[in-house]
């Protein structure tokens, strides 16, 4: 079973975790690969240098959006691992380049129900890392089932005040209020976006959230709180350190989420870039980062040994992906973007 990182802490802190082997040689070739926090099987990146004879320098973000602000300010990666609506966004800006499959054989080894997503249809840009939804966890020994009925407006009901946990997420957020009120979540209308801010300020202010961000898997693994908003991945974490916890998807549809390997369109390293990027396609590989992170694997294998093995009964590790009114978040202009900031700063200013 998975064990919990620093590497959260480490993003937010801003550090960078170089991995050491072989750095005293400068003559070996550098990949440079930018992941979330606590989204990697750390040995595997040392398993990479010793076959590559390479030296990897790792780095971590707590954000999208903080990633993007480094890449702006004109850092350099070979290999980015962003997610669905910011690779729509790097490629409309011509950030990054086309994959060359050819030297990806390990792509055969990949669900082909998670290819071909809007925000790169043909994948000519990316290569599925990890996917999920977002959805609720609870206490089974607290919620009372039949208000699983409400959907999104569980987070509602007074029953529950004072004993949710929010995502510290603007996206993540409005999208729970626009599927509350039966919005698309991708909407630009400025008077659907006005209603969610409503919903959520009557939230607010009826159930006293607290907006929590990675500290809700050690809190909901404690057994803090009885209702969480979390990422189908951390919630099948949680859940296997906590057996009373089950993760719903209200009807209303959710955020189902893809987080891709992507190259960097002034990569140094565009040969070893696809060779890390075929290497975490392996199937013991893909296996061994699955099983670490808890997030569900492109990997057709790797998935079908965790929901036998090490995830087996966990719901969340297999989310449900049929529904047709789930959604994938889309590139925002820059003004829709700021509308919903400016919402979400007033929301939390409380």
């Amino acid at each position: 079973m998975m064990k919990k990182k620093l590497l959260t802490v480490m993003a937010a802190l801003g550090l960078t975790m170089l991995m050491l082997s072989g750095c005293g040689n400068s003559s070996k070739a550098t990949l440079k690969v930018y992941n979330a926090g606590e989204y990697i099987d750390t040995s595997l990146l040392t398993q990479f240098e010793k076959e590559y004879d390479c030296k990897v320098v790792y780095e971590t973000f707590d954000s999208n959006e903080s990633m993007y602000t480094k890449i702006l300010s004109g850092e350099s990666y070979d290999v980015l691992i962003p997610s669905d609506y910011m690779i729509e966004r790097l490629i409309k800006e011509d950030y990054l380049q086309k994959i060359d499959w050819d030297k990806i054989p390990n792509s055969v080894n990949l669900n082909q129900d998670v290819m071909g997503q809007d925000f790169d249809p043909d994948n000519e840009y990316s290569v599925p890392y990890f996917y999920g939804t977002v959805g609720i966890l609870y206490d089974t020994t607290v919620v009372d089932e039949e208000d699983l009925a409400d959907g999104w407006e569980l987070l509602r009901n007074t029953k529950y005040a004072g004993d949710i946990y929010m995502y510290d997420s603007e996206r993540d957020s409005f999208m729970i209020a626009l599927k509350a009120l039966g919005y698309s979540m991708n909407t630009d209308n400025t008077d659907e976006i006005d209603e969610a801010y409503e919903w959520l300020i009557e939230q607010r202010d009826l159930m006293s959230p607290i907006y929590a961000g990675d500290d809700v898997i050690d809190n909901m693994v404690s057994g803090n709180k009885s209702i969480a908003i979390v990422y189908s991945g951390d919630a099948a974490y949680i859940m296997s350190e906590n057996e009373d916890l089950e993760y719903y998807q209200p009807d209303e549809g959710t955020n189902e989420w893809f987080d891709c390997m992507v190259i960097m369109k002034d990569s140094e390293q565009v040969d070893l870039a696809h060779a890390f990027i075929n290497f975490m396609l392996d199937v013991e590989n893909a296996t061994a980062n699955t099983a670490e992170v808890g997030y569900t694997s492109p990997v057709t294998e790797a998935y079908e040994t965790m929901i036998s093995e090490d995830y087996a009964g966990i719901s969340s590790y297999a989310p449900d992906m049929t529904n047709p009114l789930d959604e994938c978040f889309r590139y925002q202009t820059t003004e829709i973007k700021q509308y919903f900031a400016d919402l979400w700063t007033k929301v939390k200013a409380y």
